[in-house]
């Protein structure tokens, strides 16, 4: 199992390699890509992290243009990811991923390896082609240090994972203070399952994507409030940096101005005071009234209905759908719903409404929320 020692480090964000800077014809800018590894190494970072799936295999060939011809194998670390649940993909296929990778990166070896995006839809995949015992394997010859998954479901699937591979060396978990206590992402309480079982967390999606890196009117309000000076994208880098028990915080910069701004965070971090942690208080009651659907989730329509639905937290996905992908959606509508009704299935008895203290039309807005089913 990994240390905690091994991998907490005074600096704390990764580069993540999801969404590298293009050229007019679409091309990776290795030149860019190159001086934000520059910047980033000279500051301290050592964290790289990408995946055989990201832009189609050209994000691992850009970092060892990038980074691994250009800089000492000790001097940085990587991670990548085998995604056993690709279109088309068998076992045979799923383990080629990782000799790919290694010829992709020319790494030689891989510090951190994660199986790719775990969720209700493809854990089972790992378990059918072997894939946990194959980075075992893998971990046994030194071609990797340390391996974990990366997870997008609830928190029994991690308990059960967990408990299942008790000798992964680490989590990777989507985190930000946006999602902390939204239960289509469960950050909160998947956080709090990798502290007890010892498990180290590098985060994604700190900056949701970069929604918060220009979030609603309401919450840039709140921000410019506190400090006008500060970006929001630091607010959420500092954010998800001022917790412990972490490996790196990733962020997947797309520009030089992007790589300096989360420097110049990063630089002499400081976690967040309790006078900043109001402010991000402030941010997120600011993101809960943002509200399409006026629930206050106190969960009286629930008590009495039939099929069981997760009303509020179905409503609570939907309202957090603005400037999310299609996907990351349906997504958190799987996770909200897993071993329950969903919205189709309602029946119309009006249970809901009647003990809804809000008066609500929820039929209708269950309606709305079919789409999340498609």
């Amino acid at each position: 199992m990994m240390s905690q020692n091994s991998v907490v480090s005074p600096f704390r964000l990764g580069f993540g390699l999801m969404r590298l800077p293009k050229l007019e014809d679409g091309r990776i800018d290795i030149p860019q890509v190159s001086e934000m590894v520059d910047r980033f190494l000279d500051a301290g970072g050592t964290y790289f992290d990408t995946a055989y799936v990201y832009d189609n295999g050209e994000s691992e060939k850009a970092i060892c243009e990038a980074l691994v011809k250009r800089k000492k194998r000790e001097s940085y670390t990587l991670c990548t990811k085998l995604c056993a649940w690709a279109q088309g993909t068998d076992e045979e296929g799923a383990k080629q991923q990782f000799w790919t990778s290694l010829e992709r990166t020319g790494a030689g070896y891989f510090d951190y390896y994660l199986l790719h995006a775990l969720q209700r839809s493809n854990y089972t995949k790992y378990d059918e082609y072997h894939i946990w015992d194959f980075v075992r394997d893998l971990k046994a010859k030194g071609l990797i240090r340390y391996y974990g998954f990366s997870f997008h479901a609830d928190p029994e699937l991690l308990e059960q994972l967990l408990d299942a591979h008790p000798d992964v060396d680490f989590v990777q978990l989507q985190i930000n203070y946006a999602d902390w206590e939204n239960p289509g992402v469960a950050s909160h309480r998947n956080w709090e399952i990798c502290r007890a079982h010892g498990k180290p967390v590098a985060i994604m999606e700190p900056v949701k994507g970069g929604i918060l890196a220009d979030p609603i009117p309401t919450v840039r309000q709140v921000f410019d409030r506190a400090d006008p000076s500060a970006s929001y994208a630091s607010w959420a880098i500092r954010y998800a940096a001022s917790l412990d028990n972490i490996v790196a915080v990733l962020s997947g910069m797309s520009s030089l101005e992007q790589m300096d701004d989360n420097l110049r965070t990063m630089k002499d971090f400081r976690p967040l005071n309790d006078e900043e942690y109001e402010v991000i208080r402030q941010a997120q009651k600011a993101f809960d009234e943002d509200k399409a659907i006026p629930c206050t989730a106190c969960h009286y329509c629930t008590s009495g209905c039939p099929m069981q639905i997760p009303i509020p937290e179905i409503f609570t996905v939907y309202n957090r759908r603005k400037g999310s992908p299609a996907f990351r959606t349906r997504r958190e509508y799987a996770i909200v719903t897993q071993g329950k009704g969903i919205a189709s299935e309602c029946l119309q008895c009006g249970q809901c409404e009647s003990a809804c203290p809000q008066y609500l039309g929820i039929i209708d807005y269950l309606k709305a929320c079919r789409e999340f089913e498609s």
